[in-house]
């Protein structure tokens, strides 16, 4: 399908309670731009999301949603609050969402209907009403639960009992599922695992827009304060358990404990352990490292493109694959240093040639890359200009998120 083609009023709801964030608020976009891809394409979309933020843990400003005129419909379905990603009320948030969003779904006429998996209870309920009522019914695979959550809940019996409600729900919404979009192969394929079916599958990676992002550094790169000597190492994404910010601190105070002037660790994001590392820093410290705390989009795409080297940095282990950052980090146009185990992103990251891959929480390894890139200028400018063409050619949301419009095209015909 060539981009633009219109393909006639067919009804579309884009269900993501926990991820379907808009350009307004902060969070990833990647269900706005879905939902504003399907509308570009002559269907009628409805983005089906939560009145409660979960990225900020607070009641929605649905007035101001309102109020930015997008080009499909809103929705907001009421649900209880929570404090914290792991908690057991978020868990009992899901269960009232998953009745209330079937309810709403009973009043609308859809020709398609697109589900982010998690939340699991809500994906399965959802995927259970459009088998009943032979809607065809497309997940998308945007994390894998329980798996991201067993490396920081660690009570055995109360795991065990949670845990198995999330894989039952699962496989029910990959049973259900007429086709499985998933942020990358490993997620794609999980939807399989268990379900031995010959139904349409398309990996589409998050990625990113490259116009919002190049019009970012454009507005606000000028901004920015730097000094010619400087060599900025930068993390930006969420300060949580998978996520090893910690190595990265060790790695400043090694490099600050050999006379490295110039080296500069910039930490962008939020999240529950950003209070424990900024205080590790401090007791450690760590005059060259600074956490900048959440930074809206524009502003942090002008922070990546003025770094010198990006880091994605994951614990041992960690259960992600290809992250809502590396779009992002692409765009940037520099290299990365990256600590993810998963082989599908290391194989991308050998493959396109746009960074290295290092041993995770290993603060002298992370040390000496950083120094083999500070004393190898012209490697960084080779494998930042293949970040940026890698960005261009796979991760650009303009194009790549078409494929998830002609998958939805094929289900209606």
């Amino acid at each position: 399908m060539k981009e633009g083609k219109k393909l006639g009023k067919k009804k579309i709801g884009i269900v993501s309670l926990g991820y379907g964030w808009l350009p307004c608020e902060p969070g990833p976009s990647r269900f706005y731009e879905i939902a504003k891809i399907f509308s570009e394409n002559g269907w009628e979309a409805e983005l089906v999301g939560s009145s409660f933020q979960h990225f900020e843990k607070k009641p929605r400003d649905t007035e101001k949603i309102r109020k930015q005129g997008y080009p499909f419909r809103c929705t907001f379905i009421p649900v209880p609050e929570y404090k914290k990603n792991i908690d057991i009320r978020r868990e009992y948030s899901n269960i009232r969402a998953a009745g209330r969003v079937v309810e709403h779904l009973r009043t609308r006429k859809y020709d398609a209907v697109y589900c982010s998996i998690p939340a699991n209870r809500v994906a399965a309920a959802v995927g259970k009403y459009c088998h009943e009522q032979k809607i065809p019914f497309i997940v998308d695979v945007e994390d894998l639960w329980p798996e991201a959550m067993e490396m920081v809940f660690h009570v055995p019996v109360i795991k065990n009992m949670v845990f198995r409600w999330y894989r039952k729900d699962a496989e029910t919404a990959y049973r259900c599922a007429d086709a499985v979009v998933g942020t990358s192969d490993g997620y794609t394929d999980r939807a399989f695992q268990n379900q031995k079916r010959n139904i349409p599958k398309k990996t589409v990676y998050v990625g990113c827009s490259l116009s919002v992002f190049d019009e970012g550094v454009r507005e606000n790169s000028p901004e920015i304060e730097k000094t010619e000597n400087e060599f900025w190492i930068t993390y930006a994404g969420s300060i949580g358990a998978s996520y090893d910010i910690r190595t990265l601190v060790m790695a400043a105070r090694q490099l600050q404990d050999q006379g490295e002037k110039d080296i500069r660790i910039k930490i962008l994001g939020t999240g529950p352990l950003k209070a424990e590392l900024e205080e590790l820093a401090e007791r450690l410290d760590c005059r060259n490292t600074e956490f900048l705390g959440y930074m809206e989009y524009k502003k942090m795409a002008a922070y990546l493109a003025e770094s010198d080297v990006l880091v994605n940095s994951f614990v041992k282990n960690a259960p992600q694959s290809i992250v809502n950052k590396v779009g992002d980090y692409l765009a940037a146009g520099k290299p990365m240093i990256n600590t993810l185990g998963n082989r599908e992103f290391m194989q991308l990251v050998e493959k396109k040639g746009f960074g290295r891959n290092i041993e995770a929480e290993n603060a002298a390894v992370l040390a000496e890359t950083i120094l083999w890139y500070q004393a190898h200028k012209a490697d960084c400018e080779k494998q930042g200009e293949a970040a940026r063409k890698t960005a261009e050619m796979e991760f650009d949301r303009k194009t790549s998120y078409l494929q998830i419009v002609e998958l939805a095209e094929r289900l209606v015909e």
